[in-house]
């Protein structure tokens, strides 16, 4: 077969992606990155994330959200991903979270003061989770460079240059975390999982994505980031409801007990 042929074929694998309904089996989709490469990248954009933004300083707040995205790095899927999830949350009024190819979790002091409990705040976390667990990113930089990116990946094998640069000079970092709205259902409902097995009700992420498109409806100007960035798939809150019914049920009502000290903290700034 001829590498044309190859690439058109891969092509049509990509583009038709039959989307998922509630509770049928994950698909991760074409991708050229190897999972260490998915690290790689992640490591050095969470370099980058640094320089941009503050870490929030507040060692409490720090390791109380760290707790919450441990308890749901605990979960089957997440462990079996084999990614090193970390947690860090930036100081920026925006209501917004990301997370980079390979684990870095980044959550912004904003969304913390929008969540109105621990299950919405571990929903937000384990949607984020799941983009990474299924690599929607390094998805998206598949699909979006599929000629140039096959030969570019195995060079990287051959030494130690900055794989982020490499993709920055062909516009492939653009697309990381430009999810589409398959994406955004499968992370909805993959999270809703996570949840799940952590003990929260994943009810609450519909809620949460309800309050928040409602707002945003609105023109509440620091949701806008998060609006643009978490793409309504349509019908967002009945399919992950839907999605509930599907998982077997467990014991909901999980709690740390800092949520509320969270929220008088970083109310406080």
């Amino acid at each position: 077969m001829s590498p044309r042929v190859i690439v058109l074929t891969l092509l049509l694998a990509a583009v038709s992606y039959a989307a998922r309904q509630p509770g049928e089996p994950f698909h991760q989709g074409i991708n050229f990155f190897s999972k260490q490469q998915d690290i790689q990248l992640g490591q050095e954009e969470s370099q980058e994330v640094r320089k941009k933004f503050p870490v929030y300083r507040d060692a409490w707040v720090q390791q109380y959200v760290r707790g919450v995205g441990q308890r749901l790095a605990a979960t089957g899927p997440a462990r079996e991903s084999g990614f090193p999830f970390t947690f860090t949350v930036l100081d920026n009024k925006q209501v917004n979270a990301f997370a980079l190819p390979g684990g870095p979790m980044y959550i912004l002091t904003g969304l913390l003061q929008t969540v109105d409990n621990e299950a919405q705040l571990a929903a937000v976390m384990a949607h984020e989770m799941s983009h990474v667990i299924l690599r929607h990113g390094t998805h998206e930089a598949s699909k979006a460079k599929m000629v140039e990116l096959p030969a570019i990946l195995a060079s990287e094998a051959l030494g130690n240059r900055s794989l982020l640069t490499r993709l920055t000079a062909m516009g492939a970092n653009s697309f990381i975390l430009k999810f589409s709205r398959d994406s955004e259902s499968d992370a909805d409902a993959l999270g809703a999982h996570l949840m799940a097995e952590a003990g929260y009700d994943p009810i609450e992420m519909s809620r949460f994505f309800g309050k928040l498109q409602a707002a945003g409806g609105q023109g509440n100007s620091r949701l806008a980031q998060f609006l643009s960035d978490h793409p309504n798939p349509g019908n967002r809150e009945r399919l992950i409801a839907e999605e509930a019914q599907t998982i077997p049920r467990r014991q909901y009502g999980f709690e740390t007990g800092g949520f509320v000290r969270m929220k008088t903290d970083v109310g406080r700034r």
